[in-house]
């Protein structure tokens, strides 16, 4: 699964040993708490788990936050991105079938930096998918936003695991985050088959970084998705101009094409375009969903 390289800043954060914390029990496995902010996944059958099964005693299992929130919940022993240590995110199900709060002093779901969000002006909802990492890299945490309405996306800072950033799959406008937030197939271009991905994350001098791409794998040679325009585009654009470097970042198929994006679009090592805005100051960047 092609995940997107944006500036990652490393955490220099002190993490507790794992705090054992009691909460629901049932044998071998762990049931899903539903506490402080977390979001039942329904797209999969993992009991509420953002994950692809369900949470098995001896195991870390990651959960979903609401919109503009992240999961604060990992492995404090894991500290770079490197597999598998990548996989230990949320919380700890014990040997007996508890599960346990790894951080203490660390929330379930924590709000994010607050600097970027989703307008859209599409005329159907659209689905902004994370990938959940630490965790499986699956495209699990929803964040819907209907039609010409507006919603918060999650940017972690440098004291997020491994000072990683979050990053998103576009789904095309009327696909409902059930069908769009999971690994899909080539029936639809939905999930780790969209047409776009996202990405942001900010950090400690109060600069955000934020990206859109055309997603690798709806390119590939096997894709039958491959030569196809989307029926929608993606823009970012900087809440105030006079913190912002870069040009106009914009993925429009009906005015640049297929696999293209406005001036100063690049190519990544995948072959995909994509643009970068970075946004000062603690200023926010705005992306923007439309019909073409």
């Amino acid at each position: 699964m092609a995940v997107l390289v944006l500036p990652f800043f490393v955490s220099c954060a002190p993490l507790s040993n794992r705090h054992e914390h009691h909460m629901h029990k049932r044998g071998g496995t762990c049931s899903f708490p539903n506490y402080d902010g977390m979001v039942d996944i329904t797209a999969v059958d993992a009991g509420g788990w953002a994950q692809d099964s369900s949470c098995e005693a001896g195991h870390y299992c990651q959960y979903a936050c609401q919109p503009g929130y992240l999961m604060g919940q990992w492995n404090p022993e894991v500290t770079s991105y490197s597999y598998p240590g990548s996989q230990d995110g949320g919380l700890y199900c014990n040997d007996n079938g508890e599960l346990e709060k790894p951080i203490s002093q660390n929330d379930y779901c924590y709000k994010g930096k607050g600097t970027a969000s989703v307008n859209n002006q599409a005329s159907q909802n659209v689905a902004f998918c994370q990938t959940v990492l630490p965790g499986n890299e699956e495209m699990l945490i929803p964040t819907n936003v209907d039609a010409s309405s507006s919603e918060d996306l999650a940017v972690p800072g440098t004291d997020y695991w491994a000072g990683t950033a979050a990053h998103f799959y576009i789904n095309p406008p009327g696909v409902s985050v059930e069908e769009g937030c999971k690994w899909g197939s080539t029936a639809n271009p939905y999930g780790n088959w969209s047409p776009y991905v996202a990405g942001a994350n900010m950090d400690d001098s109060g600069n955000t970084y934020a990206k859109i791409g055309w997603n690798p794998v709806y390119l590939e040679d096997s894709s039958p998705f491959k030569s196809t325009n989307p029926s929608f585009g993606i823009r970012m654009k900087c809440a105030d101009s006079s913190k912002c470097n870069g040009d106009t970042c914009e993925i429009n198929p009906s005015k640049y094409g297929l696999n293209k994006v406005s001036a100063g679009g690049q190519s990544d090592s995948d072959g995909a375009a994509w643009c970068v805005l970075t946004a000062t100051d603690n200023a926010a960047i705005t992306f923007e969903v439309f019909d073409v």
